[in-house]
Formats: C-alpha cells, structure tokens, sequence
C-alpha cells in the first residue's frame, strides 16, 4: 500500500508546483483552441514561431505562453485534422484569445507516423488509419487498446472478459497464422514490445495508462509493415504519448469515477425447478441403496449462487500531469492512479502510474532529443474464477452456509472427504483462495535526430530503448478449503522477469529538386533486439508445510536476439505519383544458422488523381487518390528458442533409474525439425480514397488479397523417423480475402450544432490451403477442445475450411423441431453412425464486422455513441452442453446439480457434446458507449480554470439471438466466461 499512498503525495505535489509555475509569468497569451462545435481540442499545437515561442493543449484545450513582449505576433495553431490557422494577435499584458479551428476532413496534410518516420496523410502508399485522442472512446478505459474499440475497420478487439485489467486480443485483417502468434506488433513511442505475458499482471497492457496515449495508428497492408520485417505479419499498431512543449506551464486533472453492474447472467434453474425436477422422478435412485434418494438431498435454501459471486463495483481514475517549458526546454511530468474492483467478489486492481518527458534542442535546432519515461506498480487480487462455472451448476436448494471443517461452507460429502466428482461451493472458492500479484514495468527510450550542419537533408537517427517488467505473485489455500482437500491447502510463489532492449539507428535523407518537381526520400538502417525472459522457480507446499514439489533448477532462462538491416526508398513526382519501396532482412536465434535470415520486401505505388488538370477545379470531388501495394512480412512467434535442436524432458513420476543412493528421472528426447523457417505472407492491397463536397462526405475502400506459407502444423510421421510421431514443421498455407470500407459524413455544420457520422465495414475469410507434407484433402488437426467428457476435441484445421472451424454431427430433429437425443444424420449412408459422419459446420470467425459512431453538438452540450456489430460468426454453447442435460441434475455420483435453462428445449438425459445443435449464431449489434458531455468553460473570472463535465454509460445494450452470457468470444466457445459489466462513468476534467 506504500507505493499508492506516495502516488497519491506525488500528484499532490505535483498540483503544488504547478500552480506556482503558472503564475510565475505577468506577460502572456492565454486562451482555448476549440473545434467547430466549441469543444476544446487536446494536443493542439500553438506557436509564435518568430519569437520561438510553442506549447499543446492539455484535455481542456487551455494554453498559455508566458514571458511575451508587447506587440502584434503571429500566432499558428495546428491539430491533426483540421485546417492550420495563422491568426495575427496584438499581445499587450495577459492577452486572452480563443481560436476555432476548422475541420480538414480530408486529412490530406496530415503528418501520420510510419515505421521509421512520418509522411504527409496524402502521399501515403500503405493502408493506414490514425486514430487521436478527440475520437477515442470514452468512460472508463483501463487498458489502451479499448481506446479505439470499433473505430478502425478490418481491425477487430474483443475483450478478455470483464475481469479488472484483463486486456484484449486484436486481431488485424484476421490474421495470418495457425500456430503463431495472430497478435500484432505494437510499438510505443519507438519502443516494439516483446509481447510475451507478464507474469502475475491482468494483461501486459494492463501496466500501461490508456490516459498517457496521444494516438494510435494501424498498419494494415504490406506495404506499410514491412519496414518491420518479421514481426509485422498480424498488422502493427503504432502508440505515441503525449509529450510537452514550450510554454507556459500546463496544468490537467482528471478524475473519472465508474459504478459497474452485471449486465447478464447465466440461465439456471431455480431452486424449486430443481426441486419439481426431482420429485418428478421419485424413483431415481444414485445407487442400490433404496433409501438413497435424491429427493433426501433437496436443500430448503433459495440460493442464485451467481447473486452470491457478484457484486456491484466501484472504479476511480485520477490523473495530473504539468507540462511546459524550463529554460526552453520542453517538458512533461505526469502521473496516475487507479483503483478498480470487479464483479467477482475479492477481485481488485490497482496501478500507479508515473511518466517524464523531455524534448531539447540543441545546436541551433539541428540535434533534436526526445527522452520518454513510463512507469507503473500494480497489486492486483485475483478472484477465483473457477467460482463461475461452479456457480453456473451448484443445486440452488442448498445454503451458502453449513458448519462443517471446510471453512463452514457447505459442500457435498463422499465418505469423509469432499466428493471428488462434485462441484464446489462457489463462495468457498473464492474467499478461501488468496492470489495476490505484484508487478513492476518501466518502459522508455532516447532518441537523437541530428541534422548534418553541412547537409541539413540528411538526418541521422538513434533510438535506444527498453522494456523492463518484474512479478511477483503468492497463492495461498488453506488446509480447511475444500478446493485442494486432497493436499490439505497450499502455497505457491512466482517471480518473472522480461527484460527487452532496443537499440536502432538509421540516415534518413529528404530532397526536392524544383527542376523536376521531384521529391526523393530514402531511409537506412540497422536494428538490435535482445528480449529475455526468467522464471524464477520455487517449491510448492500443503497447508502443512509439507513439500509437494521441489524444482530441479532454480530459475529458467528464455532469450531472442534479433538483428536487422532495412531501408525504404519514397520518390514523388509531381505531388501527383508516389512510388514506394521497402526492404527489411532479419536474422533471429530461433533458427538454424542456414535458416536463420528471412528478407522482407515491399513495393507501393499511389496516384493522386484529385490532382490531375481534368479534376483539380471539381466542386464535387475533393480528394481521389488510388493506392496499390504489394509486399511481404514474416512471423516467428510459433517457435520455441532453439526448436532446430533436440530437446529432452524429464518423465517425472514415469520412471527413474538408481545411481549409487540416488534415483534420476528418466529423460526422453521431443521431435525436433532442423529445418524450421519462418512463416511468410505475401500481401496485394488495392485502395481508393475519396473526399466530396470540400470533405462533407470522405472515407476509403480497400481490397485485399493475403497468403501464408510455410505455416507452422504439427503433422504426422513416421514411426522411427524421429523421436515422437508427431512434428512441428512448416508445412501450411492459407489464403486471406477481405474488403474494408470507411465514410464519414458532416450531416449538420452550423455555428450552434454540428452533427458527423462515421461509419466502417470489413468481409474478412480465411481459409487452409494446405496442412500435410503429401497434399491429403481429408487430413484434419485439432485446433481446440472442450470442457466436459474426456479428450473431446471440437475445432479443426482442415484444407479449404476456416482455421479452427467445428466438426460435429448433424443433428436431427422431431416434427416439433426438438432435437432427437443421440439421433444423427448418416451423412456417408454407410448405415452407421461414427466419426465418418462428422462434418464442418460454421466457424468462429464473423464474416463481416461494423463499427459507428456518431456525435451531435449544440452549444457546449455534446451527445455521442459508439456501435459495433459482427455477422456471421458462430459459437459453441459449452455451458449448455455441459450442464444442460438431466443426468447432470440427477447425478449419479450422489448429488444434486443444477442445469441451464437450455434443458426445456432438448430434454437431453445425456450430454451430446459434438451435436451441432450447440452451435449457434453469435452474431450481434452491441451499443459499446453512450455519452453526454457538458463543457463549463471557464469558471472563474480570476484565472483560467475550465471545466469539463461528462457521463458515461458502457456496455449499454446487446442485440443477438445467441441465448447464453455474451455472443463475442474470439475463439468461438462460451465456457467460464467473465461477465463483461454494465459501467456507469462519471467524470470530470480540470485545467488551469
């Protein structure tokens, strides 16, 4: 609790000198910069470029320049998005100005940032999409991927659940991988995260405060990727945090404050459906024993065991930060703290945060250094989240408590020990287990631009970097807990590091030549990556102290290195023809010397219609830009360190071999492929840009055609050729074709109100080519099972089929349209039902996702929601498969369950798992956010403090025909779901 309470003294302080720095200057220019509905504009740039003079607008769109001398300036005010305004101001004393910028929906000035630099939005080559701080989602947002939710097309983020901090997984055009990693590089302020788990942390970027994020930029295609070589086959997202600038400091304080609700539950019977269940069948017997009767078993309690695990939850996040300049230096300094509390009782998160940044220039402006510190300590309880399947199937007729030696909670009884077969008392199992984590993260880097005094076109780049993490977890059980009565309780540590370095330098050198109204940019460079990883290995004990479990090694290291040469070579001609060309070479430790190097190139070309003579005078079209790209990028993510070598693991308990007084565990050689390589795909995009009516009305197409080879598979060999008969080599491809479209509307611009729209779609299909070393279209791999039966396995790999899609059986239903209780369709006629008749029926995958949002202004009130909606994609219905059937409340191990609502409609005695009668439609429309903001402006007439009110509600309704918790799930199977609460957000946003 220490590091919360000095985070708290920080920000306090922080407040302090603030609020002395800011009164420290006499002569200045104070005032907002406000979009065209009178909404401030967070991050706009304001300068006096001939008196050297800069700063940026904090979230209330305040600024100040101090130390001004009296007289008539040019004051130029800039943010992404909207028209550059130069306004001439007469500064005389305190001078306040309000400046009202303009929107340029075209973007085509835009600076967007690419890998290894930025280019202007309009001579773009790539597909990408910048997403800024004004269009982020709002409420209450934890980790910084949820920022832009439903905004950017083709890229999907869907929650890991509503556990505090438990992140997302993006997916980017779907992906391109079976084994690999489908996750996409994510590089912050230059810095590429490792994207490993860090140990005893929600999410890895659950460490980082969304709060401390400018803006987010996508690289979708190929041609935008690969200068990022191999890691760059899922997509890259680009993170820049906020940074100072000159000026008078800047003082922002947020504070948003979150009450969460359960927003669905799971349907279950009651109490007395269980009980007219069970007297219903009176002559159900668990065993011989004639008075072993269920009905003996019924509870007199009412007991909704999912009212017991969950409760309402209270969530604050408060942030300061101070930004400015010292002695013209650049600066910002910040700071956060979050508590939040989840719905599953005893689950709670808290992190603090800390940021620094500085921005010199020296030389005369031509050494540029940018220094970035971020910080975070979090402690986080970890519920149990067991509790939530158990509380799904525990007989609602018994009581939450009993006296008994299991920490008086009421659990069924075999003999004189908890009934194995049972499930456990949900209660119990959360507050009889204590999972506590600590971490520690700071990322960073330095970066030095130098322009050549003697060649201010050439610019030499150095960045280096780091990405430290530390955790730190205990789990304790007790000896009473029925959850581990076979070990009498337990203890656990945990302690792993990351450790991820990064050291880049490239020239980069820039030229018009007038002459030939040609532009030239070429880019050179060379790249280190040195990412490690240890686990520190300790002993496990019973509640007695006894020992369970002593390692063999004392801590495990995992390390990569990776080296790179890359370049990019931009020509212009014209401001009309853009030709792009990339290459990157990389060469990684988890490969084979001779397989070790993989070469990624890229090439783009964009033609600038709009600017052709025959368009240039167009009152209809305001922008038409034609791109086309074609390149390549790898993936490595799928392979272990040293996979190329034969490992050997222990067969411990299996059997040993005696030295002397000692026995040693027999070790068995795993398969292993000295020729591993990477994946790589080769990507075709097509784009059209268009803008109409001065940008009313803008947006893009995208087409796009991907394919993977030498896909990671584990395929079958033969007996004696190696040491398993089971192998992972590179043996797969697979085919990606999707489409994306984005528009954006200005439906109502007027000095009052102003109302835009947006809206964005994306068809994405994957689809196998090829999963064997000897082309077989009948071969499958299992790609997933399930929960319930032994070994059931339920999604494959398969040629010409979506990864991961189900293999089931056709059901066959009555004349009522009920389904016939072990009754399938024989599919191959053979008169015999078996796996021969299984067959490939839906995918996870949705076909189609859509993202809108909209936002409607009157005055200084603003209305906002965001919607997204996914079609076409399908889910195993695991809960219902499960615990759906009679037999699960009648059990015959001697106790009584409880069952899904789903029962009324098959009436199944047994579970029929690999039925397809599970498999539903999860297809959906889901109001993520609904808004109202209300801006005070200032409110006090002595200094310029402004206010900002707003209020929040996510998670607002869902439309779906699926009938279990949630229908979005990114792997296609409803089972222990966390419930994604309903949030309520109150906050407000000070600035002086």
């Amino acid at each position: 609790m220490k590091v919360f309470y000095l985070t708290k003294h920080c920000l306090l302080v922080l407040l302090t000198l603030a609020v002395f720095a800011a009164n420290a200057q006499t002569s200045s220019l104070t005032g907002k910069v406000l979009d065209e509905t009178g909404l401030p504009l967070p991050g706009a740039s304001i300068q006096i470029k001939s008196l050297n003079k800069s700063t940026t607008t904090p979230a209330t769109g305040i600024f100040q320049l101090g130390g001004l001398k009296n007289g008539v300036v040019i004051v130029t005010v800039t943010y992404i998005g909207y028209e550059t305004l130069n306004q001439q101001v007469t500064i005389s004393g305190n001078t306040n100005v309000d400046f009202n910028l303009k929107p340029d929906a075209q973007n085509l000035s835009e600076v967007v940032v690419i890998g290894y630099g930025t280019s202007e939005k309009k001579n773009l080559t790539g597909s990408i999409t910048t997403v800024s701080a004004k269009d982020f989602q709002k409420g209450a947002i934890t980790t910084p991927e949820q920022l832009i939710q439903g905004k950017v097309s083709g890229v999907n983020i869907t929650s890991n659940g509503g556990a505090p901090g438990a992140g997302s997984v993006i997916r980017i055009r779907g992906g391109a991988s079976l084994n690999a990693s489908n996750d996409p590089l994510i590089v912050i302020d230059g810095v590429p995260l490792s994207g490993n788990t860090i140990g005893n942390a929600p999410s890895p970027l659950a460490l980082i405060n969304p709060n401390e994020i400018e803006s987010f930029t996508v690289l979708k295609d190929a041609n935008a990727t690969a200068i990022y070589g191999s890691r760059a086959s899922n997509g890259v997202v680009l993170i820049t945090t906020k940074k100072g600038s000159a000026g008078t400091p800047v003082i922002n304080f947020s504070t948003n404050n979150s009450y969460a609700t359960i927003a669905k539950k799971v349907g279950v019977l009651s109490a007395d459906q269980i009980r007219t269940v069970v007297n219903d069948n009176p002559d159900v017997k668990y065993d011989d024993n004639p008075d072993h009767t269920f009905k003996a078993l019924l509870g007199n309690s009412n007991t909704d065991w999912q009212d017991e695990i969950y409760n309402n939850s209270f969530t604050t996040d408060n942030n300061l930060s101070l930004s400015g300049a010292f002695h013209g230096v650049p600066y910002r300094v910040s700071g956060g703290y979050l508590d939040q509390k989840g719905l599953l009782i005893t689950d709670r998160l808290k992190r603090a945060t800390g940021g620094f940044g500085i921005s010199p220039k020296l030389f005369g402006d031509h050494l540029k250094i940018d220094l970035n510190l971020k910080g975070s300590l979090t402690e986080a309880h970890f519920a149990n989240q067991d509790a939530i399947q158990n509380a799904i199937q525990f007989d609602p007729t018994q009581s939450v408590y009993a006296e008994n030696k299991y920490g008086n909670y009421f659990e069924w009884i075999q003999g004189d020990v908890p009934n194995p077969n049972a499930p456990r008392n949900p209660v119990g199992l959360i507050r009889l287990k204590d999972n506590n984590g600590k971490t520690e993260r700071s990322f960073g880097n330095a970066q030095f631009d130098y322009s050549f005094h003697f060649l201010p076109e050439l610019h030499a780049n150095l960045n280096l970097g780091y990405d430290v993490s530390k955790g730190y977890g205990t789990v304790r059980v007790p000896i009473y807990a029925a959850q581990s009565a076979a070990t009498q309780g337990s203890f656990t540590r945990s302690v792993g590091t990351q450790r991820n370095k990064v050291s880049e330098f490239y020239l980069n050198y820039a030229k018009y030549v007038e002459s030939i109204k040609s532009k030239f940019d070429v880019t050179a460079g060379y790249g280190y990556y040195d990412n490690s990883s240890t686990t520190y290995n300790f002993a496990s004990y019973k509640g007695t102290g006894e020992v369970i479990s002593t390692p063999t090694f004392p801590f495990a290291v995992e390390r990569e290195k990776l080296l790179s040469y890359y370049g990019r070579f931009v020509y212009t001609l014209a401001d009309k023809y853009i030709l792009s060309a990339t290459m990157r070479a990389d060469g990684s430790s988890r490969f084979a010397e001779e397989n070790r190097w993989g070469y990624f190139p890229s090439v783009g070309f964009t033609w600038r219609i709009i600017g052709e003579d025959f368009l240039k005078d167009s009152k209809v079209l305001s922008d038409l830009k034609l791109r086309l790209s074609y390149g390549e990028t790898g993936n490595k993510d799928g392979i272990g360190n040293y996979n190329y070598l034969s490992k050997y693991y222990s067969n411990t308990g299996q059997g040993q071999y005696q030295i002397g007084d000692t026995l040693y565990d027999y070790y068995t050689p795993a398969a292993y492929d000295p020729d591993l390589r990477w994946e790589t795909t080769t990507t075709y995009n097509a784009g059209l840009d268009y803008g109409f009516f001065d940008g009313r009305i803008y947006g893009g197409i995208d087409v796009y055609y991907k394919k993977t080879k030498d896909l990671l598979s584990t395929v079958d060999i033969p007996s004696g050729t190696n040491f398993n008969n089971r192998l992972l080599t590179n043996v797969g491809n697979m085919d990606v074709r999707g489409a994306e479209v984005n528009l954006n509307f200005s439906v109502i611009k007027g000095e009052n109100a102003n109302w835009d729209f947006g809206v964005n779609a994306a068809y994405n299909k994957r689809k196998v080519t090829n999963l064997s070393l000897n082309p077989d279209p009948k071969f499958i791999i299992d790609a997933g099972g399930i929960t319930g039966g032994t070994g059931i396995n339920l999604k494959y790999n398969a040629i010409n089929q979506i990864p991961g899609s189900f293999y089931v059986y056709k059901q066959v239903y009555d004349s009522n349209d009920k389904p016939l209780e072990g009754v399938y369709a024989d599919l191959n006629g053979d008169g015999i039902i078996n796996t021969g008749d299984q067959y490939f029926y839906k995918a996870p995958d949705p076909k189609f996702t859509f993202g809108f949002n909209t936002s409607f202004n009157y005055k200084k009130w603003t209305l906002s929601t965001v919607l997204r909606a996914n079609l076409g994609n399908y889910i195993y219905d695991n809960v219902s498969s499960n615990f759906g059937v009679k037999r699960n409340i009648l059990s015959p191990t001697g106790l009584i369950n409880n069952a899904t609502t789903d029962i009324y409609n098959t009436n199944f005695t047994n579970n029929q798992y690999l039925s397809d009668y599970y498999i539903k439609n999860a297809s959906f429309l889901k109001m993520d956010n609904a808004g109202i903001a209300f801006d005070a402006g200032r409110i006090s007439k002595s200094n310029n403090m402004t206010l900002r009110i707003s209020a929040n509600c996510q998670n607002v309704f869902v439309v779906t025909k699926y009938k279990g918790l949630d229908p979005e799930s990114i792997l296609g199977i409803d089972y222990n779901l966390y419930p994604r609460p309903r949030t309520y957000t109150l906050g407000f946003n000070v600035g002086f």
